[in-house]
């Protein structure tokens, strides 16, 4: 099937999009597969399938190759004799600001676009780690106790020793730092304060469980992928995850109990419905005493966490088949005229 992948975009995480970019090339082998990158400037590129290598973008190579501009129902090629319209299914891969704000997603849907990915609406709750802490809230799913602190204000930790000081709105550890000692709070606040102006404190829970499980729906069924036990260090700073991203082999399937993954589910589903249709997510899930707290939402997961499935080619062309539409009101000009017929104009 034909499919393109969107990645790049204007974020911190922008390395990270174009090295899921070229694994998904490498796990979509059997799709007829194009490639748009979003560079830093706000322009498309069509990148030549041979040339998916990280030193095209780090060499600006990319520049050289067609530019393309969003209109209705896809991207389009201008050349000395008119215009090609390319008119595939995206999936949106542009992880961090763009992808996962709702930028892209709210582009997509104004241009009659389908795509894979979050809608601007499960952008929202997604990327800013306050707005998921109000969704869980709301919707019943239990999560790690937080402080939000702002960027000028004075900071009174009121949160026991250790803790974990993130940017409200970044991911892949970007800007995060674990405090063990209460004199290196104010330091930990002023790094995440570098990339946001809002900031998350929550307790750092020592020998935590950690599970992590994806998933989509299709004829409003969820499709679980494994449930995954990441094995890692005590935490997981840029430069380890950033070569997570790159990950393309099966993992194994976590050593739980059907109660406990039972449990994962249960959250993961509340979390998706009315929310996340259209979209692969994976949520990252702490055990606490057998209490299962969601830690994190990611909406646009690495490399799409094709680790996770066993068959994920089949994932892929099941939610290029049931993708829903943008919501679009049609315009009737009928009450302005009975405006001016009553005028007499």
């Amino acid at each position: 099937m034909k499919l393109t992948i969107l990645f790049g975009g204007a974020s911190f995480e922008h390395e990270i999009s174009i090295v899921s970019a070229i694994t998904i090339k490498e796990k979509l082998a059997s799709f007829d597969l194009s490639f748009v990158f979003c560079d830093g400037d706000h322009k498309f590129y069509l990148i030549d399938e041979k040339k998916m290598k990280s030193t095209t973008f780090s060499t600006k190579e990319h520049k050289k190759m067609p530019e393309l501009t969003l209109v209705n129902n896809g991207f389009a090629q201008k050349s000395l004799f008119g215009s090609t319209l390319h008119t595939n299914p995206i999936l949106n891969l542009i992880h961090g600001g763009d992808g996962e704000d709702g930028t892209i997603a709210s582009l997509l849907d104004f241009f009659d676009i389908k795509y894979i990915g979050p809608r601007k609406e499960a952008c929202t709750f997604s990327y800013d780690k306050r707005y998921t802490k109000y969704l869980c809230d709301a919707i019943g799913v239990k999560s790690v106790a937080y402080k939000v602190f702002h960027k000028n204000e004075a900071a009174n930790l009121g949160l026991s020793i250790p803790v974990i000081v993130k940017p409200a709105s970044l991911g892949s550890s970007i800007g995060v730092s674990i405090v063990k000692d209460e004199s290196e709070f104010d330091y930990a606040l002023d790094t995440a304060f570098e990339y946001d102006d809002a900031v998350l404190v929550e307790p750092f829970i020592e020998g935590v469980k950690e599970y992590n499980l994806a998933g989509y729906m299709i004829n409003d069924k969820i499709h679980f992928s494994i449930v995954e036990e990441p094995q890692k260090e005590e935490f997981l700073d840029f430069e380890k995850k950033y070569m997570d991203f790159s990950r393309s082999e099966q993992v194994s399937r976590a050593d739980i109990d059907e109660e406990l993954t039972n449990k994962l589910k249960s959250s993961f589903e509340k979390v998706y419905r009315g929310m996340f249709e259209g979209a692969l997510i994976r949520c990252d899930f702490f055990v606490v005493k057998g209490e299962v707290l969601l830690n994190e939402i990611n909406p646009i997961p690495g490399s799409m966490a094709n680790y996770l499935f066993k068959d994920f080619e089949q994932v892929i062309r099941e939610l290029s088949s049931a993708l829903p539409d943008a919501k679009r009101v049609k315009v009737s000009y009928e009450y302005i005229d009975s405006i001016s017929s009553a005028k007499g104009k």
